[in-house]
């Protein structure tokens, strides 16, 4: 894969503020993905992956043709190895996000996802050579704080295996945050998209080797997919864009709003109960969020990318 070919030229619209809402926005919309797994009834991780990924590839082929009237995989190739390796990335923080909350509780997993902005914290600086603002650092430094709450109040439940799962989805969205970043030139779309087929390649071998059905009920089927285009689709999208305007750092720390909403709507929704230590814990790590966004709004403008 090679960027030889001209990428399509995509002005970057709009500034920081709309950035950070925008990165913000995509955390909300990846909040939701506990009440889609609890409402599941039967499929497991592999079968939820193959249905969402197809939701999520149908979502971007028509949003990418809309946008730049070309074919998406053409544009994926141009995209050169930002999008390879960026695509790949989500296909390994797609599966281990499920697996961890399939085992663990959704707080639990979405805590460990949390260690996402600190992975790309050091990835961007060795990478990219991507400063770390010092407000940056003490709001991951307040939003460990805040962490360390919630670990506290570990009681023993929690599944080794699917803590590892978590680490795994965490690490991968840190990768596929450095490579929008590398990418940022050019429309970094695409590169979602390949994610998306290179997980239903992935999970049709998977669900094959294990003798998974791949027909699943209409309910499962149904679910899996609408989180396909509601929940994962629609906040790579808005992450995808706001990248273009935020630093890797930020960018995670941002999309930390998954960590503290997504316990909430399960609670509120389907009774799954929260810890004080928890809520504590998820108010310290949402002020650090909201600190650093409200910051980062006031600066200027960065030269826009064309």
């Amino acid at each position: 894969m090679t960027t030889t070919s001209a990428p399509t030229t995509i002005t970057a619209q709009g500034g920081p503020a709309s950035g950070y809402l925008l990165v913000i926005l995509a955390g909300v919309l990846w909040s939701t993905v506990g009440i889609g797994i609890r409402l599941i009834e039967d499929a497991l991780v592999w079968q939820i992956l193959l249905y969402r990924s197809v939701g999520l590839s149908v979502l971007l082929y028509l949003v990418i043709r809309l946008r730049t009237g070309r074919d998406p995989l053409r544009l994926a190739v141009q995209g050169g190895w930002p999008a390879l390796i960026g695509g790949t990335a989500l296909v390994a923080a797609y599966a281990g996000g499920i697996y961890a909350i399939q085992t663990t509780s959704v707080a639990d997993a979405l805590l460990l996802f949390a260690s996402a902005p600190f992975m790309a914290a050091i990835l961007g600086w060795l990478i990219l050579r991507e400063p770390v603002r010092p407000r940056t650092w003490a709001a991951i430094a307040v939003a460990c704080g805040g962490i360390a709450v919630m670990v506290g109040d570990s009681s023993g439940t929690s599944s080794p295996i699917g803590n590892a799962a978590a680490l795994l989805s965490a690490f991968g969205f840190a990768v596929f945050t450095i490579a929008l970043r590398w990418g940022r030139a050019g429309d970094m779309l695409p590169a979602v998209f390949v994610s998306g087929l290179l997980a239903i390649v992935v999970m049709t071998v998977i669900c094959l080797a294990m003798g998974l059905p791949l027909v699943l009920s209409p309910r499962d089927g149904a679910i899996a997919t609408g989180m396909g285009v509601f929940q994962v689709g629609a906040g790579l999208i808005v992450y995808t864009i706001g990248s273009r305007h935020v630093p890797a750092a930020e960018l995670t720390l941002l999309s930390l709003a998954e960590v503290v909403l997504g316990p909430l709507w399960v609670w509120l929704f389907l009774s799954e109960t929260i810890s004080p230590r928890t809520a504590i814990g998820g108010a310290i790590l949402l002020t650090a969020i909201a600190a650093n966004a409200l910051m980062g709004m006031r600066r200027k403008p960065p030269v826009t990318l064309v």
